[in-house]
């Protein structure tokens, strides 16, 4: 029996780990962080196998502002210590895995966190009480009344392919260019781990082939910065180009391992009416992502998973939408918004971090969510809202995700929250009702090439015609109880910039003169 109950366990010393750890401090919640290697960020020891990381590392921005230079520092925890920047930690706009590895030992050292290291959890279970008791492989207990994982995505994603169990993975196959020489090599995925490999065998490898049946979508056009990156694309050059390399559109339907250790791969190609072919091949690499290991997980606190079972499925609070006391921090998390958003990555998580400890204090420790008071006047709500678009890291980085909310109170009052979950129920409405504030990209900015100005568009500055704007830009709805929200585009701007009294300022403040005015009191 553990000998006493914390608030929090948290399982996993990785960035949402330590992030975590550090807003529990700052709290003084009792809480404990398992992680199973001897150090903080066991993840980035080993990926990406290639150590260049994709995550932009920019120190010139041309801003004094700390929270404006966290859009383009993608690596740094959020604290209050500037030399917990990661951008003190290398000059380069791609770092290396290596410096992520030794920053994460520096922030958990400097914030003096919780961990217990080499405790690798191997089972989990409800107490008579409905807390949490994680066995760790010694056989000791520890317990608190939440359970926090933060583990990542630790399995590979392994598609059931016949034969698949033949070929090498991701995780383990050689980044020695010269293990590959003059050998034929098939790469099963379509996203940057498939593309980072690739990109590493060029120069030796006789004939590299990346398959997949899905469309390949890249990053500049989706805005989604898990789709193919532009520093890893250098395939599509010697494909387009004729130099034998080649994407294979279509299905991978059975892998072969001949006895002289080659293979023989059966592909059917989506774009040739399904023709089937047999394609010999000396390596096969399967790079094709990877899913949360829920295993340890007794049955009764199991988490239900969504997304071909790759992820846990969690409420608009990061809560397990059937394991009440159940939470999950980090790329867990990006079920919330797969493959639009940013939740997978640490720019984006380190607030959806943020923003679950703010709902634990306020759920469970009657804290209120942090805010200020201002009057409903329209110009005061207009420049409280452009003030904040025109900083903000989180909004810009959890863009559609998370969202400031502007409660009214009827009586020419307001109380601005920042940063809460735009579909979390709550706070109460009200007969006047509320504002959410969030940045978005415009419906079917995927669909056009933007580099193409023959079929594209014009960046849309007409105040009139904002909600046209396909680019990221603020967007202010009114909720009121019965009623559909009332909704106003900030016109983008091609530097961010909502700065202009007439075409942003004024608009705006005419919307809230309209909303307030509506309102009853």
């Amino acid at each position: 029996m553990p000998d006493d109950v914390l608030d929090y366990l948290v399982i996993g010393a990785g960035p949402a780990g330590l992030q975590l750890g550090h807003f529990l401090e700052q709290t003084g919640r009792r809480y404990l962080i398992l992680e199973a290697g001897p150090a903080p960020g066991a993840f980035f020891r080993t990926f990406p196998r290639h150590r260049k990381l994709i995550s932009i590392n920019k120190k010139h921005t041309g801003w004094d502002d700390p929270e404006l230079n966290l859009r383009m520092d993608w690596n740094s925890l959020l604290s209050d210590d500037p030399d917990l920047l990661f951008t003190r930690y290398s000059d380069r706009y791609f770092p290396g895995a290596d410096d992520m590895v030794r920053y994460l030992a520096d922030f958990a050292a400097a914030r003096d966190l919780r961990i217990a290291y080499d405790t690798r959890v191997a089972r989990v279970e409800r107490g008579p009480a409905g807390d949490f008791r994680a066995t760790d492989g010694q056989g000791r207990t520890h317990a608190a009344r939440r359970l926090v994982v933060a583990t990542g995505v630790s399995l590979p994603n392994v598609p059931p392919i016949p034969g698949i169990e033949t070929a090498e993975v991701y995780n383990t196959a050689s980044t020695d260019p010269a293990d590959y020489l003059n050998q034929r090599v098939l790469i099963i995925g379509r996203g940057n781990s498939a593309f980072e490999t690739a990109d590493n065998l060029v120069e030796t490898a006789a004939v590299i082939h990346v398959a997949g049946p899905n469309s390949l979508k890249m990053a500049w056009r989706t805005h989604y910065v898990g789709h193919l990156r532009a520093v890893n694309n250098n395939l599509l050059d010697t494909y387009q180009l004729k130099s034998q390399n080649a994407l294979l559109d279509g299905d991978v339907k059975r892998v072969e391992r001949r006895d002289d250790g080659s293979y023989l791969v059966t592909v059917s190609f989506a774009r040739a009416d399904e023709v089937t072919k047999d394609i010999p091949y000396d390596k096969v690499i399967v790079c094709t992502g990877f899913r949360f290991d829920a295993s340890i997980f007794a049955a009764e606190c199991r988490p239900d998973l969504v997304i071909g079972d790759r992820f846990p499925a969690l409420t608009p609070g990061y809560e397990s939408v059937n394991v009440p006391g159940l939470y999950f921090a980090g790329t867990l998390t990006q079920s919330r918004d797969f493959k639009r958003g940013t939740s997978g990555f640490i720019h984006g998580f380190r607030y959806g971090v943020r923003a679950l400890h703010r709902l634990l204090e306020v759920r469970h420790h009657g804290e209120r969510w942090p805010g200020r008071d201002l009057t409903a006047d329209p110009g005061a709500l207009a420049e409280a809202v452009l003030d904040r678009v025109n900083r903000s890291s989180a909004l810009w980085q959890q863009f559609g995700l998370l969202g400031d909310v502007v409660v009214l109170d009827g009586r020419g009052g307001a109380r601005y929250l920042e940063e809460l979950p735009v579909d979390l129920e709550g706070p109460p409405i009200g007969s006047a009702g509320h504002f959410t504030i969030t940045l978005e990209y415009g419906p079917e900015h995927d669909q056009v090439d933007p580099f193409d100005v023959s079929v594209g568009r014009i960046r849309q500055s007409d105040a009139a015609r904002a909600a046209e704007g396909h680019y990221l830009h603020p967007v202010v709805r009114h909720h009121r109880p019965g009623l559909p929200p009332a909704v106003h585009h900030v016109t983008e701007n091609l530097e961010n910039e909502w700065t202009s009294r007439e075409v942003h300022f004024e608009p705006l403040w005419a919307f809230f003169a309209r909303q307030t005015a509506a309102a009853p009191v």
